[in-house]
C-alpha cells in the first residue's frame, strides 16, 4: 500500500521574498500558506456567503475493531487495564507511529498507576506492535515500550515533528500531562527521534490543565485542553476548551484563552465539574492543514458519582457519565466552532467499546492528536474508554474511523432548489501561478466565476469564460478556464464564486476547494 500524507508547509508574512511570492494570503485571517491552501465546505470563514445551500456532514465509518488494545496478557506491563488515546499518531520515517497514555494497577486493585508514557509503532496504522525500549524500569522490568521521563504519574502525551526547527535534537516536540505539585499539568520535551527525550527545565505553568491537542499554526505552538478557569461573576464553570500559546516551544504566554465551551446553566449553583450537564472534556484536538485547523471535542455527558460509595473516586460518575465526540473549525488555532451547533459527529453508538463478557458499560470517546491524512482518506485515532469502576471491567483501547480525504461535509443544494452559489473569502494569489482544484460530487454541474475582493466578477474569467470541471465526481477535480491559466492573476486579491446547479442526472456536493501553486521555474504544480 502506498501512503501520500499531505500536510502544508505554513510561512507568515515577511519570511522572505521567495516565499512571498509562492504563498496563498488571506487577508481577513493574516494567515499565509505555500503548496496548498484548503477551503473547506465546513469552513465558515474561508467560504462565507451562500446562497441556495446548506451543510451536509458526512458520517465517518468507523472499523468496529480496536486497532490497539491493553496488554492483558502480562500484568507487569504499563497498559495491563488501559491503553487510552490521550495520545498521538502520525506517519514518520516510513510508518505510523503512536505515543499514548497507559493505566495498570497500583498496590492493589483499587488503585490505579497512570503512565508512563508508551510507545507503538505500525506499517499500516491497522496492526501495531509495542516495541521493547528498554528506557524505564516498570514493577521490576525494562522489558517495556516506555518512554523514561522524570515524572512517574503521566496522562496525555501530544508529539508533533516540526521540520522547520534548524536543531536537529528538537525536530521532535511533546506535551505531556504529568502529575507535579498536587494536581496534573504541562510539561514539554524535545528529541531527536522520538523516542529519547529531554524535558524542559521547569514547567511552563504552575496550573492544573489536561491536554488533548498540540499542533503549530501561522507561527505559533498551541496546547489544547481542559482546565479550571472561573465564569462569568467569578463563578465555577464545568469542563470547557482552553488554549495555551507559544511562540516559540519556550515560552508559553500566562494568558489563558477560551478555545471552545459549551452553555453553562443559568443558574450559577447549578454549575461545575461534579454537575449533571453536557460539558467539554478535555477541549479540542486539532490537526492544522495550513489556512485552516480541524479538530474534535470531547461531548462529556456528566453524570454526578455517588460519594457515599466506598469506591476510589467516588465523586466520579462511574458507570454512568458518557461521552461522544463533535466537530469544530478554527481559522486562528486558538478559537473554535462547530459548523452545525450540537451535532454529534462521532457517537458512542458509532463507536463502542469493547464489550466485557456480556456486562454493559457507557462508552466515553476520546479526541486526541489522532487526525492525519493517509493516500485517498482520511484516518481519524480516538479512544474508547469503558466507564467501569477501577477493575478487570476497566478498559482503554485506540479505534479508528476514516472518511474520503477532506470530505468532513458538504455544501449542497436546498431540496427542490435548482441553483445556488458560494463566495469565499479574499484570497491573494501567488506570483508564481495557481490552480483550483474541487472535491467535489457532481463537479460536472459546478461552474467556477473570478471577481475581485469587491464581488465585481472579472469578465475573462465569468460568464461564458468561467471554469468548469471534466471530471463528474471525486476527490481532485480541476478547474479550467477557456481564457487559459491563471497566470495574469498572480498577486492579485480575488475571490472565487461557485455556481452549482441541479440536473436530473446531478446532485452536486461540494467538500473542498484546493488552491494549488504552481512554480513556473520547475515546471510542475506544488501540492
Amino acid at each position: 500500500m502506498a501512503f501520500c500524507l499531505l500536510y502544508p508547509e505554513v510561512r507568515t508574512r515577511g519570511d522572505n521574498e521567495e516565499s512571498e511570492k509562492r504563498a496563498f494570503s488571506f487577508p481577513a485571517t493574516g494567515v499565509q500558506v505555500e503548496g496548498q491552501a484548503v477551503l473547506l465546505a465546513i469552513d465558515d470563514v474561508s467560504l462565507p456567503l451562500k446562497n441556495n445551500l446548506c451543510y451536509y456532514l458526512s458520517k465517518p465509518k468507523v472499523r468496529k475493531e480496536p486497532v490497539l488494545t491493553p496488554s492483558r496478557d502480562n500484568p507487569d506491563a504499563p497498559d495491563y487495564l488501559a491503553a487510552h488515546f490521550y495520545g498521538t499518531v502520525l506517519h514518520d520515517q516510513g510508518e505510523f507511529r503512536m505515543w499514548y497514555y497507559p493505566v495498570s494497577y497500583g498496590k492493589n486493585q483499587k488503585n490505579l498507576t497512570q503512565g508512563p508514557v508508551c510507545y507503538a509503532a505500525s506499517k499500516d496504522g491497522f496492526h501495531w506492535r509495542k516495541p521493547v525500549l528498554n528506557q524505564l524500569e516498570f514493577k521490576g522490568s525494562r522489558n517495556n515500550n516506555a518512554i523514561r521521563l522524570p515524572e512517574s504519574k503521566i496522562e496525555g502525551v501530544n508529539v508533533i515533528v516540526d521540520e522547520n526547527d534548524p536543531d536537529p535534537n528538537r525536530r521532535y516536540k511533546m506535551v505531556y500531562n504529568p502529575f507535579h505539585g498536587g494536581t496534573f499539568t504541562i510539561q514539554t520535551a524535545t528529541s531527536p527521534d522520538g523516542i529519547h527525550w529531554t524535558p524542559r527545565n521547569g514547567y511552563p505553568k504552575e496550573q492544573f490543565f489536561e491536554q488533548s491537542g498540540f499542533f503549530q499554526y501561522n507561527g505559533v505552538y498551541l496546547i489544547h485542553g481542559q482546565s479550571l478557569e472561573v465564569g462569568e461573576g467569578g463563578g465555577a464553570r464545568g469542563r470547557q476548551g482552553y488554549a495555551w500559546v507559544s511562540p516559540d516551544f519556550d515560552r508559553w504566554l500566562q494568558a489563558t484563552a477560551e478555545a471552545f465551551a459549551l452553555p453553562e446553566p443559568a443558574n450559577p449553583a447549578e454549575r461545575g465539574t461534579t454537575k449533571p450537564y453536557d460539558q467539554v472534556h478535555l477541549g479540542v484536538s486539532g490537526a492544522s492543514f495550513g489556512n485552516v485547523v480541524v479538530g474534535l471535542y470531547g461531548l462529556w455527558h456528566n453524570f454526578p458519582g455517588d460519594q457515599s460509595r466506598n469506591v476510589p473516586e467516588s465523586w466520579f460518575g462511574h458507570e454512568k457519565t458518557s461521552g461522544d465526540l463533535g466537530l469544530v473549525v478554527s481559522n486562528d488555532g486558538i478559537h473554535f466552532r462547530e459548523p452545525v451547533k450540537g451535532h454529534v459527529y462521532i457517537s458512542r453508538g458509532d463507536s463502542p467499546v469493547t464489550a466485557s463478557n456480556g456486562k454493559t458499560y457507557p462508552t466515553i470517546l476520546i479526541q486526541s492528536s489522532g487526525i492525519l491524512n493517509v493516500g485517498d482518506e482520511t484516518r481519524i485515532y480516538h479512544g474508547r474508554w469503558r466507564n467501569a469502576a477501577y477493575g478487570e471491567d476497566y478498559w482503554g483501547e485506540v479505534a479508528l474511523a476514516t472518511l474520503p480525504r477532506y470530505r468532513w461535509g458538504a455544501l449542497g443544494l436546498y431540496p427542490r432548489q435548482a441553483e445556488g452559489e458560494v463566495w469565499t473569502t479574499p484570497i491573494t494569489l501567488p506570483k508564481t501561478g495557481s490552480r483550483v482544484v474541487l472535491n467535489a460530487d457532481g463537479a460536472d454541474a459546478m461552474r467556477v466565476e473570478i471577481a475581485n475582493e469587491h464581488f465585481e466578477l472579472l469578465p475573462e474569467f465569468s460568464g461564458e469564460k468561467s471554469g468548469f470541471s471534466n471530471g463528474q465526481s471525486g476527490l481532485e477535480c480541476p478547474v479550467n478556464w477557456p481564457a487559459g491559466d491563471l497566470a495574469s492573476l498572480g498577486g492579485k486579491t480575488i475571490r472565487l464564486k461557485i455556481l452549482m446547479n441541479r440536473t436530473d442526472k446531478s446532485k452536486p456536493r461540494l467538500y473542498a476547494v484546493y488552491l494549488r501553486n504552481v512554480s513556473r521555474e520547475h515546471g510542475g504544480e506544488t501540492p
